[in-house]
C-alpha cells in the first residue's frame, strides 16, 4: 500500500531553540525548500479566528512560513474566504478587521493579507473537480485559484459537523466562496429536541439565515431557510440541536474533500498541521472551550490526507485532559473526536479524500528534532 511521508516535531524546546525554529526545520526536512517559489504567488491558507476565540494560530507561525517563501524568492500572501454565518468574517471589511484584532497584519504575518473571495464573498471561480464523485465543479475564491502554489497552515482541532478540522477542512470549506459553502452545507438540516431546549435563544443569535424562531420558549428551525451551516449546534450548551441523520455529516465531509481536491489539483501544494490548543469546536466560534489534549507538535507533508491522518492518530494516542469536554461525553469511547461529536464519523473525510485521489491515509512518520 502506498505510504506518504509525514514529518513531525514535538513542542519541546531546549534553551536557545524555539517552536518557530522547529517549524522551520520540519518544513525543511519535509522538502518545502524544493518547491520552485521563484517569483510565484503563494497562497498561505489560514484561519484568522473569530474575535473572542483565543485558540487560533498565532501570526508568528504564518510569518515563519511567509519568510521562508520570500527567502526562496516567492511572493506569499495570507488568505481566507468569507463565512456563511453571523460573525465578524462574512465580508472582506469585517474579515480584515477581525484578522487585525487577532494580531494579523502585513508586519506581524510578514506578507500581505487578501480575502480570497472578494468584498462580499461573491468573487469565485467554478473549478472542474478531477475525479469528483458527488460534485462536478467547486466554487473557489478567485484569489486562491489565481495563486501558483497553495500552502495550508492549519490549526488542528475538533469540529461539530466534520468531526475534526485540519488540512482538508481548511482547504475545502475554507477556500469555498460563500456560495460554495452553501453547496457543501445544504444537505443536512438540524432539528431541535424540545425536551432539552431551555429557550436561551443563543442559537438564534448565530443564525445568519434567521431560520430559528421560538414558540412557548422552545426553538424551531425552518428547514427552508436553514443553510445547514451547523453554527446553532455548536452554540447550544444544552445539546438540544443535532442533525437527524448521520449520513448528512458524512455527505458534508465528502463534498468538502472534493472541494479540497479542486484547490490542490494541478499545482504545488504543501500542508502543515499545528496540533496545539486542540479545542473541541472550530475557531469560527467567538469563544473556545478548554483544550482536550496537551499540545502535541507540528506535522508537515505534501499530502493533505496523510498529514490529517497523522494528526488525528496523535490526538487519539494522547491522554485526554481532565476537566475538558471529553469528561462530559460518551464514556468508554476510545476515539476522542467521536466522543466529543458522536453524530459525525470523521473517517469519511479521509476515506473519500483518498478515494478521489487527494492523498493517502497510510503514512510513514519521520521525527525531526
Amino acid at each position: 500500500m502506498t505510504q506518504s511521508l509525514v514529518y513531525f516535531t514535538n513542542m519541546r524546546c531546549r534553551f536557545g531553540d524555539s517552536l518557530l525554529n522547529k517549524l522551520g526545520r520540519v518544513m525543511t526536512e519535509a522538502g518545502f525548500d524544493k518547491i520552485d517559489f521563484n517569483q510565484k504567488f503563494a497562497a498561505i491558507k489560514i484561519h484568522f479566528g473569530e474575535p473572542g476565540n483565543l485558540s487560533f494560530l498565532r501570526p508568528n507561525f504564518a510569518k515563519t512560513v511567509a519568510d521562508r517563501i520570500k527567502s526562496l524568492k516567492g511572493r506569499p500572501f495570507l488568505t481566507d474566504c468569507g463565512t456563511l454565518y453571523v460573525g465578524r468574517r462574512s465580508h472582506a471589511l469585517d474579515h480584515l478587521e477581525a484578522a487585525e484584532e487577532n494580531g494579523y497584519n502585513p508586519r506581524s504575518a510578514g506578507c500581505p493579507i487578501i480575502i480570497g473571495d472578494g468584498l462580499k464573498g461573491t468573487d469565485d471561480v467554478e473549478v472542474l473537480i478531477e475525479g469528483g464523485q458527488i460534485l462536478k465543479t467547486a466554487l473557489i475564491g478567485r484569489v486562491i485559484m489565481d495563486a501558483d502554489i497553495v500552502i495550508s497552515l492549519n490549526h488542528f482541532k475538533g469540529h461539530e459537523l466534520t468531526g475534526f478540522g485540519g488540512a482538508i477542512k481548511n482547504l475545502g470549506m475554507g477556500c469555498g466562496s460563500r456560495a460554495g459553502k452553501m453547496f457543501m452545507h445544504n444537505d443536512g438540516k438540524p432539528v431541535v429536541d424540545h425536551s432539552a431546549c431551555v429557550g436561551c435563544r443563543i442559537c438564534a443569535k448565530f443564525c445568519a439565515q434567521k431560520a430559528i424562531t421560538f414558540k412557548a420558549k422552545k426553538a424551531t428551525i425552518d428547514v427552508e431557510l436553514c443553510a445547514g451551516c451547523g453554527r446553532c449546534i455548536g452554540s447550544c450548551s444544552s445539546s438540544a440541536i443535532s442533525l437527524p441523520l448521520d449520513s448528512a455529516n458524512d455527505h458534508l465531509n465528502r463534498k468538502m474533500a472534493e472541494y479540497a481536491k479542486a484547490v490542490c489539483q494541478g499545482r504545488e501544494n504543501f500542508h502543515i498541521n499545528i496540533v496545539n490548543q486542540v479545542s473541541p469546536y472550530c475557531d469560527c466560534h467567538g469563544e473556545n472551550d478548554a483544550a482536550v489534549v496537551p499540545d502535541l507538535g507540528m506535522f508537515a507533508s505534501f499530502d493533505p490526507v496523510a498529514v490529517d491522518a497523522a494528526a488525528i492518530d496523535a490526538v487519539n494516542r494522547a491522554n485526554a485532559l481532565a476537566g475538558s469536554i471529553v469528561d462530559e461525553r460518551i464514556s468508554g469511547e476510545k476515539d476522542l473526536f467521536t466522543r466529543i461529536h458522536p453524530a459525525t464519523d470523521w473517517s469519511s473525510q479521509l476515506d473519500h479524500a483518498q478515494d478521489i485521489g487527494l492523498g493517502f491515509r497510510n503514512y510513514k512518520l519521520v521525527n525531526v528534532k
